[in-house]
């Protein structure tokens, strides 16, 4: 779904303009994104594999829950908004924790130039994953995956199948989630 987004600077900050999602992936404009990484207190990690029909990673797994913020929208009202419409989880700000704030470029093809700035945040997982309901149009799957596992696999450089985020983003969510355990 196209839609209108917020255009950032070089070092994420607001420029005062906004376009659609198709033209800042389409000309390698700076913009916002929110992640959100549930987990439970068990020490798992909810992933979800990206739909197949997806332009941007199609079929890998990927964080919890992720998504573009509309033009002039809030951070958190983006975050809770993402969390009930990918896995059918109502959440309320005060349940995100803000663990940073992370550069993401990814040149996908000659005409898809994503430069993303992700408002990254924790929530703890409250409800069984047969609770969850995914969206069809964005999720293909969804997993909870032991964090040691996890850590495993990224410190051994052995993430075929997710998304190619930077290794120092998913060792800094790890280190985050790991901190509430």
């Amino acid at each position: 779904m196209d839609e209108l987004v917020d255009i950032l600077d070089e070092d994420g900050n607001p420029t005062g303009k906004s376009c659609l999602k198709s033209e800042a992936h389409l000309k390698g404009l700076f913009h916002p994104t929110v992640h959100v990484w549930l987990y439970t207190v068990d020490g798992s990690v909810l992933f979800q594999k990206r739909a197949t029909s997806k332009d941007t990673f199609p079929g890998l797994w990927d964080v919890s829950v992720a998504g573009h913020i509309g033009a002039g929208e809030d951070v958190l009202e983006a975050a809770v908004r993402e969390v009930e419409e990918e896995v059918g989880l109502v959440i309320k700000p005060r349940d995100l924790e803000k663990i940073g704030y992370f550069l993401s470029v990814h040149q996908h093809s000659k005409t898809l130039l994503d430069k993303e700035y992700h408002h990254s945040f924790l929530c703890e997982l409250q409800v069984p994953l047969s609770q969850l309901v995914k969206q069809e149009s964005e999720v293909d799957a969804l997993e909870l995956i032991a964090l040691e596992v996890f850590k495993t696999n990224v410190k051994q450089g052995q993430l075929d199948g997710f998304v190619p985020n930077d290794s120092d983003y998913y060792l800094k969510v790890i280190e985050e989630i790991s901190k509430r355990l």
